[in-house]
C-alpha cells in the first residue's frame, strides 16, 4: 500500500485531501497539531514549523510514497513593525514548514514514483495589499517547488505545487471576516460565480499523485475558477 504523508491534515483542504488519499486505498499519515475527525488516518501530532520535530517525525516512518504540504497559516499582515510577530510566524507556517518537510522526505520518496504536492495560493502569483507576508512565503513556494522539481527530476520525482483561489473552509471564512465581505460577494467575483470546494482541490491533489501525473513536475496549478484568467 502507497503511504502518503499529509501536513495539516486535520481540517480544511488538508482533511479532504487524507479522506480522498484513504478512499483511494492510499495509507495516509495525517499530521497536525490537532488531531483530524476523520479516524480511518494515522495521525501524528507534531509542529512542522520546527525543524528537529518534523524530521524527527519522518525518520520515524520507514516508508513514504508522497508528501503532501497542506500546511498553512493566513491572517492580516501591517507593513510597518507592528507586524513583525505575524510576518515571522505566517513564513514558518508556509515556508519554512514546507522546506523542513521536503528536506528530510526526500531521501525517502522512491524513485521513479516519488511525489510532492506543496501548497501554495493564488496569492502566490500575485500581491494584495494586507497579505505581505502571506504573499511572500506563497510566491517563495511556488520559486522553491519549482528549483526542487529540477533537482529531483533526474530520480523520476514529481514535485508541483497547487494555487487555490477562495476555498470554502474556515480559514476563507475568517478571511471574509476580515474584508467585511459574505461568502456569497466572494462567490460573485470568481469568474465560475462560485469559490473552490475543498474536495476540488483534494481531487486536483490526486492526480498530481497519480501516475498519469508521471512526468508533470516543476509546475504551479492555480484552481481558481478562472480568477487569474480576468482581467
Amino acid at each position: 500500500m502507497r503511504v502518503a504523508l499529509v501536513t495539516g491534515g486535520s481540517r480544511g483542504i488538508g482533511e479532504a485531501v487524507a479522506r480522498l488519499l484513504t478512499a483511494q486505498d492510499w495509507q495516509v499519515i495525517a499530521v497536525a497539531r490537532n488531531a483530524p475527525a476523520h479516524p480511518a488516518c494515522e495521525f501524528r501530532a507534531c509542529d512542522v514549523t520546527d525543524p528537529k520535530a518534523a524530521r524527527a517525525l519522518i525518520a520515524g516512518i520507514p516508508r513514504i510514497d508522497a508528501l503532501v504540504n497542506a500546511a498553512g497559516m493566513s491572517g492580516v499582515n501591517p507593513i510597518d513593525a507592528s507586524g513583525d510577530a505575524l510576518w515571522h510566524a505566517t513564513i514558518a507556517a508556509n515556508l519554512h514548514a514546507t522546506y523542513h518537510c521536503c528536506s528530510a522526505a526526500q531521501g525517502k520518496l522512491p524513485d521513479g514514483t516519488g511525489r510532492i504536492v506543496n501548497f501554495a495560493s493564488t496569492l502566490g502569483l500575485r500581491g494584495f495589499p494586507d497579505q505581505t507576508a502571506y504573499c511572500a512565503a506563497k510566491h517563495a513556494v511556488i520559486g522553491y517547488t519549482q528549483a526542487l522539481a529540477l533537482a529531483l527530476a533526474p530520480r523520476g520525482v514529481t514535485v508541483n505545487v497547487v494555487c487555490p483561489s477562495w476555498t470554502d473552509t474556515a480559514m476563507a471564512a475568517a478571511r471574509f471576516v476580515e474584508l467585511g465581505i459574505t461568502r456569497a460577494q466572494a462567490a460573485a467575483g470568481m469568474p465560475t460565480g462560485r469559490i473552490v470546494t475543498p474536495d476540488e482541490v483534494a481531487g486536483t491533489v490526486a492526480f498530481l499523485l497519480s501516475a498519469a501525473a508521471a512526468n508533470i513536475t516543476g509546475h504551479a496549478l492555480p484552481i481558481d475558477g478562472g480568477s487569474l484568467a480576468a482581467p
